[in-house]
């Protein structure tokens, strides 16, 4: 089995890329207070983060369907791999993009993921996998992972951890100390004790009133409060929310709402 708690400071630097729900804010057509207020804080594009390391190393944790713009707002000119949560649609819907990365750097795109995810990605990106293949097509290298079993890219060791959106089992990741969590309603025991020591923990925090398949407000703070982390952020966060200014006045100290383009440091 993996260790849990792996070496500390070889991350540089986390980038929100997105930090909305499945159809971010605002959504099309709602004249809500949060979709059309003006604080840059509350426009959030779908979930997703960058991790960067001290040995130059660059991968991000999902890839929906703003990654394009994420990339290119972000100026993102090199990727080494993408670790992905889940394959819902906006999680995964920007895997087409990687093309570009695969003509700059010459290789096909490492995507990690449980069995469950690389399925349903050989499904959607069908054409990626042909054995005909029409030139220009993305190039993926599918990487099954355990979520009992830690792995490295470049200086970066990671440990998977398994949580549970709804009936459907899903990855987080532990990266040094610091975690990511999106998507999640449950966890069990023995998979949050893998998350004991973190520094900073990122988690979704859907809205407040209660979700078949995401945690509430109530339920993320209350997670943080068995984690202890030095600090947490709160993410993947619909316009029920409310407004971010708001928001955050009612939150503990040492908790954030997290917003499109924040940059973190352990």
């Amino acid at each position: 089995m993996g260790s849990y708690l792996v070496e500390m400071g070889n991350i540089k630097r986390i980038t929100f890329l997105g930090t909305g729900t499945s159809q971010g804010v605002p959504l099309i057509a709602c004249h809500c207070k949060v979709c059309e207020s003006t604080d840059s804080k509350d426009k959030r594009l779908r979930a997703s983060c960058l991790i960067e390391g001290q040995k130059g190393e660059f991968l991000t944790i999902d890839c929906g369907p703003d990654f394009r713009q994420q990339m290119l707002t972000n100026k993102v000119d090199k990727l080494d791999a993408i670790l992905i949560t889940h394959a819902h649609r906006d999680h995964v819907g920007g895997l087409d993009d990687v093309r570009s990365y695969n003509y700059i750097q010459k290789e096909s795109m490492p995507v990690y993921g449980n069995k469950i995810a690389l399925q349903e990605i050989k499904t959607t990106y069908h054409y990626a996998f042909d054995n005909t293949k029409y030139p220009g097509l993305p190039a993926f290298q599918l990487r099954d992972i355990d979520k009992d079993e830690s792995f490295h890219i470049g200086n970066l060791s990671i440990q998977p951890f398994e949580v549970m959106h709804h009936i459907l089992p899903i990855l987080a990741y532990r990266i040094d100390n610091f975690a990511y969590i999106t998507d999640a309603k449950t966890i069990a025991p023995q998979e949050e004790a893998k998350l004991k020591g973190v520094e900073v923990l990122v988690v979704n925090a859907l809205r407040r009133e209660e979700h078949f398949s995401h945690f509430t407000l109530a339920e993320a703070l209350a997670l943080i409060a068995r984690v202890k982390p030095q600090r947490a952020y709160l993410t993947h966060i619909s316009h029920y929310l409310g407004l971010h200014q708001q928001v955050q006045k009612e939150l503990p100290q040492n908790v954030f709402l997290a917003y499109d383009g924040l940059q973190i440091t352990l």
